[in-house]
């Protein structure tokens, strides 16, 4: 996989967490997995299709996802119910949307998937690469692992 795959969600994730939550978004030391599978306890899958296929997946620590719809809502959240899934799944839906966006720029046209929201860290999910990369996306409530495993659909 291409590390230029990369940026287009974290940029596009600085962008919506600054917009809908007033949170600033560092990005920690990336990490090569061979397994893609929930690290937290709310997450969120997004296939890809198009010039580039694969699946993303956005693992919330329980008390980010909380506090992090709470923002949104304007009121204290204290399960992970069916608003709470709801709105993490339209956070990891407008973060992807966007990034396909910056990836067009780079003459890559992809489609997303609705977004798959579930809760629990057991579990493994199929990847279309051998490979995903982990990019930790740290902020002041907690730090959501952002694992992209996407393929190029012509080899490139």
């Amino acid at each position: 996989m291409k590390a230029e795959y990369i940026n287009p969600f974290y940029k596009a994730t600085i962008d919506v967490f600054r917009i809908m939550l007033n949170l600033d978004v560092q990005r920690g030391q990336l990490r090569v997995v061979e397994e893609l599978g929930p690290v937290s306890e709310a997450n969120v899958v997004i296939g890809v299709t198009g010039d580039l296929r694969g699946s993303l997946l956005y693992s919330f620590p329980k008390s980010m996802a909380l506090e992090m719809v709470a923002i949104m809502a304007g009121m204290p959240m204290t399960k992970l119910d069916a608003f709470v899934c709801s709105a993490l799944g339209e956070v990891a839906n407008i973060i992807s949307g966007n990034a396909m966006t910056h990836l067009s720029g780079t003459d890559l046209a992809c489609q997303i998937s609705p977004p798959q929201v579930f809760v629990g860290t057991e579990g493994t999910l199929s990847m279309a690469t051998e490979q995903a990369i982990v990019v930790p996306l740290i902020t002041n409530i907690g730090t959501l692992e952002l694992s992209v495993s996407l393929t190029s659909a012509n080899g490139r």
